[in-house]
């Protein structure tokens, strides 16, 4: 019998300040440790100022986690230790496995209107692959592959399957679903996922439903309540929803339609020690990243390794 998943609590981005001044709204981050297990981070750092957005993230290391940055709109140069180069374009992804380590920036552009719509995930690594080889997967627009379902529904697959097309990104050991999904007003879509599961679900713009009960509510972090009397639990862009185990999501989209990523992924269950930009599984191990970072041996070769 399929188990739809209650929304269980609603978290509304927050601003704050990044990089080297980067003005960004997150959704959850460090005071969430382990609590959205694999995941560790969500921004989102869209503006229509390009004051807000190009002081940028110059150097700075990794380690331990994979970083995924999804752009909408504008660009993002990026640059790192391994000697890799590039722009992050509209429509396109970066999913970086920093592993071992690695030292990288990423310096948003000025393009067209100055619009910058973008986000930037993290994820984390089970002890066993925390100090693997980095790699990057630079995924381009025409390399996503988008599904159109009945009731005028798409979705964007970066990573998972929807309808049998599966996304691009594969063999990352927590099985992530990446899923950017454009509905019609009150229009449905519902999908399966693993009952174990983490499911996360950030509305980028207009409103969506979560659920199916007859008796739907939750709180957010102030303790607001959000209803729909008619089908769920219901709330706006710039919010997570965090929701409950269960074998399906579903959603139904607002009046005004709705946009949002649909995330999830297998827990890790292993501790949790992060600082900055490094998270490992223990504070020795941290204490180790930031002494090597001092000593020149942060990044690891075939022969160092």
């Amino acid at each position: 019998m399929e188990t739809i998943r209650k929304l269980e609590q609603v978290i509304r981005s927050k601003p704050t300040v990044e990089g080297a001044g980067v003005r960004l709204n997150r959704v959850f981050g460090f005071q969430h440790t382990g609590r959205f297990d694999p995941f560790l981070l969500l921004d989102d750092f869209s503006s229509p100022d390009p004051a807000d957005y190009l002081p940028g993230f110059p150097w700075h290391p990794h380690r331990g986690i994979e970083t995924i940055t999804y752009i909408l709109a504008g660009e993002v140069e990026h640059g790192d230790s391994l000697g890799n180069t590039g722009v992050i374009c509209p429509g396109e992804v970066q999913w970086m496995t920093a592993g071992s380590g690695i030292i990288h920036q990423e310096m948003p552009r000025k393009r067209g209107d100055g619009l910058l719509k973008g986000f930037q995930l993290w994820a984390n690594l089970p002890a066993r692959d925390k100090m693997m080889a980095p790699r990057y997967r630079e995924i381009k627009a025409d390399q996503i592959p988008s599904v159109e379902l009945k009731g005028g529904i798409t979705v964007r697959v970066i990573s998972g399957t929807v309808e049998d097309v599966r996304g691009p990104v594969r063999d990352v050991v927590t099985d992530p679903v990446y899923l950017d999904i454009s509905l019609h007003p009150r229009s449905e879509f519902c999908r399966r996922i693993p009952e174990e599961h983490t499911a996360l679900a950030y509305v980028i713009e207009g409103s969506a439903c979560f659920g199916r009960e007859e008796d739907p509510y939750a709180h957010d972090v102030e303790g607001r309540n959000y209803f729909d009397l008619e089908r769920g639990s219901c709330i706006r862009g710039g919010s997570l929803a965090v929701l409950s185990r269960g074998d399906s999501v579903f959603v139904k989209a607002g009046d005004d339609g709705a946009r949002l990523l649909l995330l999830s992924g297998r827990p890790i269950g292993e501790p949790v020690a992060w600082q900055g930009p490094i998270v490992m599984n223990t504070r020795e191990e941290l204490r180790t990243a930031f002494r090597e970072l001092q000593e020149g041996s942060f990044i690891k070769t075939a022969d160092s390794a």
